[in-house]
């Protein structure tokens, strides 16, 4: 097995829907570290254990909207999928924890299909959502956010003086793109009060300029 390099979006579409596990490298030429990742996906790929696993490389600058979705930050970013479904990410140069996720989802079974697994899921989201009075998903967490529209978000919050709870979407990518679907809501961060969303940055940003924002966090 190779690393397939993608040219076009429907051959995207085509590998990543196939069944089994798909490992992609979202690169560019001039990042140097996505040299390093390629090398090893590269080594993984020759290694029987993975003959099963496709090992795709998309050029992620050739690709705006498809890295835009899968919420491409910076490269390498690799994402793994399994018959079409993101199931995790690594995002940055992460060597041991590629190669230990390599290995973890090669060799897992593919989970039975079953009508309540989105339902299960819909649960989990609910259920996740009401787990503080005030609810941030982000990327990190409110000590260590790990984007600027989350070390924004979190310094505002701060000032309010609200209590309020975080969870990282970068641990769960099932959380990560169920979130995005289940409150139509296509971004992060994304702030819920009482289980109701109210927004992102720019709304959060919107309050504070009104002098609503603690009014609506504590309400």
């Amino acid at each position: 097995m190779v690393i397939t390099k993608v040219i076009s979006e429907e051959q995207y579409k085509q590998l990543i829907g196939a069944a089994g596990v798909s490992l992609v490298l979202f690169s560019a030429e001039w990042a140097e570290q996505c040299k390093q990742i390629s090398d090893v996906m590269n080594e993984l790929a020759k290694q029987e254990e993975f003959k099963a696993v496709q090992f795709l490389d998309v050029p992620a600058e050739d690709f705006a909207q498809v890295s835009l979705r899968h919420q491409i930050d910076s490269v390498p970013t690799v994402l793994f999928f399994r018959a079409g479904t993101a199931i995790d990410r690594i995002d940055g140069v992460d060597v041991g924890s590629l190669t230990q996720k390599a290995k973890k989802y090669a060799s897992a079974p593919a989970p039975a299909s079953s009508t309540g697994g989105s339902a299960n899921l819909e649960e989990r989201l609910k259920s996740l959502i009401n787990r503080s009075k005030v609810m941030i998903f982000m990327k990190g967490d409110r000590n260590t956010p790990r984007c600027g529209f989350s070390k924004q978000l979190i310094a505002i919050t701060n000032e309010t003086g609200v209590e309020y709870d975080t969870f990282d979407i970068l641990t769960d990518e099932e959380v990560r793109q169920g979130l995005k679907t289940f409150s139509n809501w296509p971004t992060y961060p994304q702030v819920y009060v009482n289980g109701e969303l109210i927004g992102g940055l720019d709304i959060i940003k919107e309050l504070l300029e009104g002098g609503e924002l603690k009014e609506t966090l504590n309400p």
